[in-house]
């Protein structure tokens, strides 16, 4: 049974109540244009998505733009960053927080209508502060088209990218997609979502039938996999990313912009924030050694807030309330170690 409780209106309502300015439209545009070079090749920038494991609360999120935009200035001739907002959270069992577009007061019971209406305003006021467009993650495609305005990459997570809708909704998507490998870690499953999100499609969207072009910008995310027994495995080793180099090749063209970006935090890391500075280590020496290998890696996801660690409710401001992330302090200083290796 399914017991109505608040009525939300269509997208198209909803972002019209609080459009994307036209001056912070032209900002987004450039963004745009910056992260799509990076996956075509036409620059050999770094993509370093980073943020929050989740944005729970606006205020600290907002700190942590004004930071990340300063940031951006010390190293723009290098780097192309993109701030993690995500505003969905996919629980592993299926209950607790779900993020702000369910919760915008992670505290008090869900409430969709003001979750979108609160991560609008966020995202809007995080663009005006840093200078920067954000990513978020396509938990539920459906959502996509209420902040289809405001982000610059989109990512598909593990659970989700094997998904018939998921890869479907990426193929209309005008901007960079990152899909996941799926929690068992196949390449060839990881592929094939990236042929699905790239080629043209028909489908049910919104109460129509749409058809899309294909997303030529979609692309690989490696983050790990799950074993049997439970244990994270890494996946961010010079011999994966060399098997989906190959994959790639194998396609005969079929794929285009073979693109990996290394999620340094999930099953890569076993959730241990600080290991992170480490597997960037490791991957920027891969790149280093190897030309295909600096190829094809073209960046990194990395999970980044005010304060190191987490915590089960919000008492300690810029603190993660959901996975543990990286202090700010040794973020910056991650940040400005990749741009002066890349």
């Amino acid at each position: 049974m399914f017991e109505k409780q608040i009525f939300i209106p269509s997208a198209e309502e909803l972002v019209a109540e609080r459009p994307l300015p036209e001056s912070l439209k032209k900002i987004k545009q450039e963004r745009d244009k910056l992260c799509e070079d990076v996956i075509t090749g036409k620059s050999d920038k770094l993509l370093v998505i980073v943020g929050p494991c989740s944005a729970h609360e606006s205020a600290p999120v907002l700190e942590y733009m004004r930071r990340l935009g300063r940031l951006n200035e010390r190293v723009k001739d290098k780097l192309v960053i993109v701030p993690r907002i995500y505003t969905n959270k996919p629980r592993t069992r299926g209950v607790g927080y779900k993020g702000m577009f369910s919760q915008p007061d992670p505290e008090n019971k869900e409430n969709i209508l003001a979750g979108i209406r609160a991560i609008r305003d966020l995202h809007l006021r995080a663009i005006e502060v840093s200078g920067l467009s954000a990513a978020d993650e396509m938990l539920y495609p459906e959502n996509y088209a209420y902040m289809e305005d405001l982000l610059t990459y989109v990512a598909v997570g593990a659970r989700s990218s094997e998904n018939q809708l998921h890869r479907l909704v990426s193929s209309g998507i005008e901007t960079p997609v990152g899909i996941k490998n799926t929690t068992g870690g196949s390449i060839q499953v990881l592929l094939n979502s990236v042929f699905a999100a790239q080629s043209p499609q028909v489908f049910k969207y919104h109460n129509w039938q749409v058809q899309t072009q294909g997303n030529p910008y979609a692309h690989c995310v490696l983050r790990g996999r799950v074993d049997k027994s439970g244990n994270d495995v890494p996946n961010y080793h010079y011999e994966t990313v060399m098997n989906v180099l190959a994959g790639y090749e194998k396609a005969n063209g079929e794929l285009k912009y073979p693109v990996i970006i290394i999620d340094t935090n999930h099953s890569n890391s076993g959730k241990q924030c600080r290991q992170q500075i480490r597997i960037v280590n490791e991957v920027m020496q891969n790149r280093s050694f190897d030309t295909g290998f600096r190829r094809i890696v073209k960046g990194f996801m990395i999970e980044s807030f005010l304060v190191e660690g987490n915590q089960q409710h919000d008492v300690v401001f810029g603190k993660s309330i959901t996975d543990p992330c990286l202090g700010w302090e040794d973020s910056e200083r991650l940040i400005l170690d990749i741009a002066e290796r890349a």
